[in-house]
């Protein structure tokens, strides 16, 4: 009797699960932060993005027993935005003109400082400190606690910076200095001597926006290696050579988010003419449809003008490769 042995197929092995990566478990904690945004973004933010959009394409019509009816007017609401508001748009171009000046204003100045601190110099704790003080008393907190707002009035007022002639000290500057005589000695032409008085003029305000802008690029300089640095000093390298062939490509990507968050601010904050316009056309009979089309235009201005500035910035941004 012939017998023959079962062959036993041989298990397959265990799969074993093989951990994230670093860059995987990165990803998952940048998820885990953003969740709580986008819960409320969803929950929140996109029923009223939503009825603001309807409300621009209609006009609200009250109702006796209570509530309200819509009836659709196309892009009428924009047209009188547009055409019958003689304020809108040109406070839309003058924030436009005042924005092409403090921006690049803002963003050198705190690159300026910012290389400044980040040398090892006595008191640059403190320093930092005081350059962004301005941040935390234009904050909600400060301003809840301090009821009459009477401190931040005072450090936004030209009376704080007053040296008793009723002038800001940006002002007495530029007076004492005469800039539109002295560059008219030195023939340059009319569009630069406006361009740096408005600057001069603004220095108060510049100082007071930049302290976000500081501590990103200090950020970004103290991410550069100091072998990089020790490098270029044993090559006989400048101190000019080394921050514009090192320094300048390796924070060109702070640059961009300067860049991109200075024109953000600037467009949202509260001192915003164009922001002040669309309230107080909001408080108006039938201004909340109005105004709701108001938004939408200078949202998608502001949209355009940061695709602009991401694109042309973007072709000049230095990203360091990962090995």
């Amino acid at each position: 009797m012939n017998t023959t042995k079962a062959t036993s197929i041989p298990a397959s092995p265990k799969k074993t699960r093989r951990p994230a990566s670093l860059d995987k478990r990165k990803a998952h904690a940048g998820w885990f932060f953003v969740l709580p945004f986008v819960i409320g973004f969803v929950l929140i933010y996109l029923p009223i993005i939503f009825d603001s959009i309807k409300f621009s394409f209609n006009e609200i019509n009250p109702v006796r027993t209570g509530g309200y009816t819509l009836d659709y007017v196309g892009f009428a609401n924009y047209q009188t935005a547009l055409f019958e508001n003689a304020d809108y748009v040109k406070t839309l171009v003058a924030g436009i003109k005042q924005l092409i000046l403090e921006v690049p204003s803002i963003v050198i100045f705190s690159l300026f400082i910012a290389v400044l601190l980040n040398d090892k110099i006595a008191g640059r704790a403190a320093f930092r400190a005081i350059l962004f003080v301005p941040v935390i008393l234009s904050t909600g907190l400060i301003e809840s606690i301090d009821a009459q707002n009477s401190l931040s009035e005072f450090m936004g007022s030209d009376e704080s910076i007053d040296m008793g002639t009723g002038e800001s000290a940006a002002a007495q500057l530029s007076q004492a200095i005469d800039l539109e005589a002295l560059f008219a000695n030195m023939k340059v032409g009319t569009e630069l001597v406006e361009y740096v008085a408005s600057a001069v003029d603004s220095i108060s305000n510049i100082v007071n926006r930049s302290g976000v802008q500081i501590l990103i690029f200090l950020a970004g300089l103290q991410s550069i290696s100091p072998a990089i640095y020790e490098s270029c000093r044993m090559d006989g390298a400048t101190a000019w050579e080394t921050f514009w062939k090192i320094t300048f490509p390796m924070i060109s990507p702070m640059i961009l988010v300067n860049a991109v968050y200075t024109i953000i601010d600037a467009f949202t904050s509260d001192s915003n003419a164009v922001m002040k316009l669309i309230d107080s056309v909001y408080s108006q009979p039938n201004g909340n449809v109005v105004s709701s089309a108001m938004a939408w235009m200078y949202f998608l201005v502001v949209i355009l003008i940061l695709a602009i500035v991401a694109a042309i910035m973007s072709a000049f941004v230095f990203y360091q490769k990962k090995d």
